[in-house]
């Protein structure tokens, strides 16, 4: 395992690099496939959907598209609105980015009788802000001082994880699957929650604690994760619903999909945004456990978690992330057998089934429909990145073919009901714009800023001293909002003096405030020259300070690379030969 977390630090730093051209004749323009065109129909598709959710549905959470008009599903958000915010900017549409900010900021209110998922509140509403926030500056909005570390969209996202604390108040950690945000967790509430609904908070909390200085969002995002690793049963599995009262496992089919999923894939995420080798360790022992009683023929079935033995011998769409996670873990041979699998499925029905039964090779009694999901694309745009092989291009392509053809309606685009048939249904959640979108675009997009290799960043400047942002390697959390690694380390704890010499380090760095360097330019600064500057050096070395405390530089770290100029790494500036 020591061997395996080696070669995952190397794998993890090119996670963000800019891969080579593939050989002549390799590429998609080989198979004849206009990657330009393509990108073109998806921001012609994401603003059909788009205008007519402003037109027919706002300020409702979700369009339905059949009867143009809207609904509130997750608890009366403007839910499509956030969750789209960092698709526009993504898209390059600045003033709408903008614009929507604005919009939130005087419209949107947590303060209500409302019964909310924990989990959906979480992944779309708190990381979409965030996510929001950290790309604010990026968007040309006037950000305030102290910024990435305060800002009114964090706020905002603040204002509302701290409504859902009152779900982790039980005695295992592990949260109720809802809470009032009035109120907090209603009398009589079930305290039976799905395993991804107590595993997935890692990414927005500990991003909230790192921005903010209040440790208690990522202390109770460790202790569910913690709880559901110690309840794992003697396999080395989990099962997909437990009592958060008692820690007893009440739906006990273990695998990688619905219920379980995202769980697995913050393990991993967690352990990049936090250069975390324990959350790693935890993940690669899952993954041993996976692969010995739920593989077979690079299909991933449902067994009995104590057991080990078959329950259900089926593949749910929720399941089409895990190719894509396994290329973060530099698992790139078995991801893409696992994601052809997949592609069959897909090309047999123009779509991804909820079910299908791997034996028979067919869809599962009411599970037959596709609600526009994004995983296998988002599984697509990853494989992508790593391997340049046009296939992936190509069910890029069939997933633009098939959503236009079978799912666009006049008001938007449906779910699709039955992909046997092809009848419809009157809903188009938030995440079509969030996610499968996105991440046709991204996939269609190879010099999106997305997609920057560090050659290109930002220097900010906080009350803790310089601050190195948007170098890449962003890291999208399950509702695909990327957040910016470097900036959970431009925000120290507050210290009441640091705030009161804010405005003479505001004079002291305007000339150097707002600009963008390059490799090139960064290249120009000695090292001797930056260490004679006392705020760069009191930054590295409180920087050092804070980051010892959780082995910040472990084996996840990135090794010495081949450069001959500074690199952003942790949010510092360094040399590699420093």
């Amino acid at each position: 395992a020591m061997a395996v977390l080696r070669s995952l630090g190397s794998l993890l730093c090119l996670c963000a690099l800019r891969l080579p051209a593939p050989p002549a004749g390799t590429g998609a323009a080989a198979r004849g496939l206009d990657v330009a065109s393509y990108r073109e129909r998806v921001r012609a598709m994401f603003y059909h959907a788009y205008e007519h959710y402003l037109e027919s549905a706002f300020p409702y959470d979700e369009l339905r598209p059949l009867t143009c008009d809207g609904q509130d599903t997750w608890g009366s958000f403007s839910l499509t609105l956030i969750d789209a915010l960092d698709t526009l900017l993504i898209l390059g549409n600045v003033s709408e980015f903008q614009r929507v900010v604005n919009v939130l900021q005087e419209g949107v209110d947590f303060d209500i009788d409302v019964n909310a998922s924990v989990f959906e509140t979480n992944i779309r509403v708190v990381g979409g802000l965030l996510s929001a926030h950290l790309l604010s500056k990026k968007a040309g909005i006037e950000v305030e001082v102290g910024w990435p570390c305060s800002g009114p969209l964090l706020r905002m996202a603040e204002e509302a994880a701290r409504k859902l604390l009152p779900a982790f108040q039980t005695p295992t950690g592990m949260p109720y699957g809802t809470v009032n945000l009035l109120h907090g967790v209603n009398p009589g509430e079930t305290p039976v929650t799905c395993t991804a609904g107590i595993g997935t908070f890692i990414v927005e909390f500990a991003t909230l604690s790192h921005l903010t200085g209040d440790p208690v969002f990522e202390d109770v995002a460790r202790k569910a994760l913690k709880a559901l690793w110690k309840n794992r049963s003697d396999i080395g599995l989990v099962g997909n619903h437990i009592d958060v009262i008692t820690a007893k496992w009440v739906a006990q089919d273990a695998g990688i999909g619905a219920g379980v999923d995202s769980y697995f894939e913050y393990l991993v995420k967690g352990a990049i945004l936090l250069q975390d080798k324990e959350l790693m360790s935890m993940f690669l022992e899952y993954n041993k456990a996976i692969k010995n009683y739920t593989k077979f023929d690079d299909w991933y079935l449902w067994v009995q978690m104590y057991k080990g033995t078959v329950s259900m011998p089926v593949f749910q769409s929720l399941e089409a992330y895990w190719p894509g996670l396994q290329s973060l873990i530099g698992d790139v041979d078995n991801a893409m057998r696992t994601f052809l699998n997949y592609y069959t499925v897909w090309k047999q029905f123009g779509g991804l089934p909820e079910f299908y039964n791997i034996p028979q090779g067919y869809t599962v009694d009411k599970r037959e429909g596709y609600p526009l999901r994004p995983e296998l694309i988002e599984s697509a745009m990853y494989l992508y990145r790593a391997t340049r092989d046009p296939t992936l291009l190509e069910l890029g392509r069939d997933a633009v073919e098939s959503i236009e053809k079978i799912s666009k309606v006049d008001c938007g685009f449906a779910t699709i009901k039955d992909l046997r048939d092809h009848r419809l249904d009157n809903r188009m959640e938030s995440f079509f714009l969030a996610e499968t979108v996105k991440y046709l675009y991204l996939l269609f997009d190879p010099d999106n800023f997305i997609h920057n290799d560090g050659s290109v960043f930002d220097v900010v400047i906080t009350p803790y001293g310089e601050c190195v942002l948007n170098a890449g390697g962003y890291v999208f959390n399950t509702e695909a909002h990327p957040i910016d690694p470097a900036a959970l380390h431009c925000c120290r704890k507050r210290k009441e003096e640091q705030w009161e010499v804010e405005d003479l380090m505001r004079e002291f760095y305007s000339l150097k405030k707002n600009k963008k360097f390059t490799l090139k330019r960064a290249s120009d600064h000695g090292e001797g020259e930056s260490a004679k500057d006392p705020e760069d050096a009191s930054s590295e070395k409180g920087g050092e300070k804070r980051n010892s405390k959780k082995s910040s530089h472990s084996l996840l770290s990135c090794p010495s690379q081949s450069f001959n100029s500074r690199l952003a790494v942790l949010g510092q500036v360094f040399l590699d030969n420093a």
